[in-house]
């Protein structure tokens, strides 16, 4: 018999969060279509399952002993256009795609060293693993983008749509002059959002060691949340990850200077990533903006606090 596969229930819990009645869906067929693709793909179990809010993934082996990882997650917007830039990567600063049934959306994927994560990097040595993600981000947004994929312009248009919205509903002074700097800052770049391949989620715990036997390559990115667009939209979550506001001015610099990116571009559509965070927060009911937010918006605007000062997150 084969085994049956246990869904986490910290990932049952997220899914019908998020994602309601679709969510919950997903969760109840999960162990049936681990099954069919265990099998499909003549797959053998090596380890209990991992998962994050949004996939299970599984280690196994191939027919022929390779290591893989067999990924199982609800399509969604964010979700449906990781094959598409997984293929474009060929494994170039990417984990590699094995197979993919569109109708599902299961994965079958290289197999990564999952206990190495570059989080670990980050919390000995901020300004390597920094340099780690600007140069994978280099060589992914050096890409085009695939005809078809989500793009920044749309989703950049209608971040500034939901801006008036959002005012009205934060009283805070700050609160209300850091979401219209940061729009003001989009709306200068709106015109041409750029037509690179961006991963756009390429925080530290998305990096992990290139290989379950030693690696191809030093660190790897996975479990892009792809789309057209201009690179400087990428350079946030590196930013922000164990966020100390008297590293923004030079995290950002260095990525900028790694990318060969505009400064002033960049930096507005790294604003841009900060608007999304703080509408995404309003959206849910927030009344103030988190201090990571606005601390971090205001180094970028020039008017950040004194070097030394520091906001943890």
């Amino acid at each position: 018999m084969a085994d049956v596969v246990e869904v986490p229930e910290a990932l049952a819990d997220a899914q019908a969060r998020f994602n309601g009645a679709a969510g919950r869906e997903f969760i109840a067929g999960l162990p049936a279509l681990a099954a069919r693709f265990l099998e499909r793909w003549e797959l053998r179990r090596t380890g209990p399952g991992m998962h994050g809010v949004t996939a299970l993934v599984l280690p196994v082996e191939r027919p022929d002993g390779t290591p893989a990882a067999l990924k199982l997650q609800l399509v969604d917007e964010e979700s449906a256009g990781e094959p598409v830039a997984l293929r474009a990567w060929r494994g170039e600063g990417a984990v590699r795609l094995l197979e993919h049934d569109e109708a599902t959306g299961a994965m079958l994927l290289e197999r990564l060293d999952e206990g190495r994560h570059l989080s670990a990097v980050a919390e000995r040595d901020s300004r390597r693993a920094v340099q780690v993600v600007a140069e994978l981000l280099a060589r992914l947004t050096a890409v085009p983008a695939p005809v078809g994929l989500r793009g920044l312009g749309g989703m950049a248009a209608g971040m500034l749509e939901a801006v008036p919205g959002a005012l009205a509903r934060l009283d805070d002074v700050r609160d209300r002059r850091v979401v219209r700097d940061c729009a003001a800052a989009v709306a200068e770049v709106v015109g041409e959002p750029g037509d690179r391949l961006l991963h756009w989620d390429l925080h530290y715990d998305n990096v992990l060691g290139g290989g379950a036997d030693g690696g191809r390559e030093e660190w790897l990115a996975i479990d892009p949340k792809p789309l057209a667009g201009d690179p400087g939209f990428d350079l946030l979550p590196a930013i922000a990850d164990n966020f100390a506001v008297d590293e923004v001015r030079w995290r950002f610099d260095l990525m900028t200077q790694v990318l060969g990116l505009d400064r002033e571009r960049a930096r507005a559509w790294t604003l841009g990533r900060v608007l999304q965070n703080c509408l995404w927060d309003v959206e849910d009911g927030e009344l103030r903006l988190q201090e990571q937010q606005l601390a971090l918006a205001e180094v970028l605007l020039g008017r950040g606090p004194a070097a030394g000062s520091r906001v943890r997150g």
